[in-house]
């Protein structure tokens, strides 16, 4: 999918030490997921730009080769990128020093939560206590581990989640496989910080979307993007009421490197956009709206049997600790949306 030079050039003008990254090597896990991909795109982009004196080196570690060689085609050539094909869940093979860990490696679709909730759970754990070790073993700068809202489990509907605010998660469920090894994640973190001084800080992502996520990934608003792009009817699988907020990637991104420079180590930031709230009905008419060139409509169909539901009744993530840093997310859900299927049908 076309990446958006201006996302990268609104990330990089952010105020953030960017510098800390001078020749430094940076690992990121599961790079070729949605959210970390961005993150290796801004750090090669910032090679080109504000450490073109002093690069960085992005060593993107990753399961799938063909999958990542699609992802970062035009890289391969690039002395300061690496690709390394392993999986997460058995120890590091990385020679070299490493600064700073990014800790994506993480399926994140609910359609996995069904399908292979082993395999969701492996890298939240398996694969965490071998970044941790890792970056015991290399006296890291940084340790950046990506969680996720679901650690909040149910709370009463309307309830703010703030960082400290957990609600109920029940364990025999196979839906918690996700939710409960985030957590065990998390603990794993702050033990490891304890025990070993490590460095860490925790990022939980909520409903993030942007150029470059998968349109098969079980979750509505991917579906609506794709019918779109596609040219077919939005297709509602309930009545729409329930409400979500939405992040832009470029957005979220500038969270995530707010948290690995500035944030306090041994502490959790919501990354969420509470103030771009919506229905599911009323986006599925928003975007329907955004193309009016396509005649395109919303409709409402039965819920597909392999979809298990999200336990999180409360929308309202509390982003007042990572505003204190000074991050603040500024796109909307119209101009981000747009910008996002215009990224696939430019691809065209």
């Amino acid at each position: 999918v076309k990446k958006l030079k201006e996302d990268f050039s609104q990330i990089i003008s952010s105020n953030l030490e960017w510098k800390r990254f001078e020749n430094k090597t940076i690992l990121i896990t599961g790079a070729n997921g949605f959210l970390p991909a961005y993150m290796v795109d801004t750090l090669l982009f910032l090679n080109q730009t504000i450490l073109c004196d002093k690069p960085c080196r992005v060593i993107a570690l990753v399961r799938n080769k063909v999958h990542a060689e699609q992802r970062f085609y035009k890289y391969l050539s690039n002395d300061r990128f690496w690709l390394l094909v392993q999986d997460i869940s058995k120890p590091i093979q990385v020679a070299e020093k490493i600064d700073y860990i990014i800790h994506a490696a993480s399926p994140a679709s609910p359609k996995y939560y069904k399908n292979d909730p082993v395999g969701v759970i492996m890298p939240n754990v398996l694969g965490t206590k071998n970044t941790l070790d890792f970056a015991v073993a290399n006296k890291a700068s940084g340790y950046l581990y990506f969680s996720s809202g679901e650690v909040y489990g149910e709370l009463p509907a309307g309830e703010v989640m703030t960082e400290d605010n957990y609600g109920y998660l029940d364990p025999m469920t196979v839906r918690a496989c996700y939710g409960e090894s985030k957590r065990m994640g998390e603990n794993m973190c702050v033990s490891y910080a304890h025990q070993y001084n490590l460095p860490i800080k925790i990022v939980r992502p909520f409903h993030t979307y942007g150029p470059g996520m998968k349109l098969d990934d079980g979750r509505v608003f991917a579906d609506f993007v794709k019918n779109i792009i596609h040219n077919e009817k939005i297709q509602l699988r309930s009545d729409g009421s329930v409400e979500r907020s939405f992040c832009y990637l470029a957005d979220a991104v500038i969270g995530f490197f707010t948290v690995l420079l500035k944030g306090d180590v041994n502490e959790a930031y919501n990354i969420a956009n509470p103030y771009q709230t919506i229905t599911i009905k009323n986006l599925a008419l928003l975007l329907v709206k955004l193309f009016p060139e396509k005649k395109l409509c919303a409709t409402f169909v039965e819920q597909k049997e392999n979809y298990l539901q999200s336990p999180i009744l409360s929308p309202i993530a509390d982003i007042s600790k990572i505003t204190a840093l000074g991050w603040e997310p500024t796109t909307t859900i119209e101009s981000g949306f747009k910008k996002t299927i215009r990224s696939y049908l430019n691809d065209k």
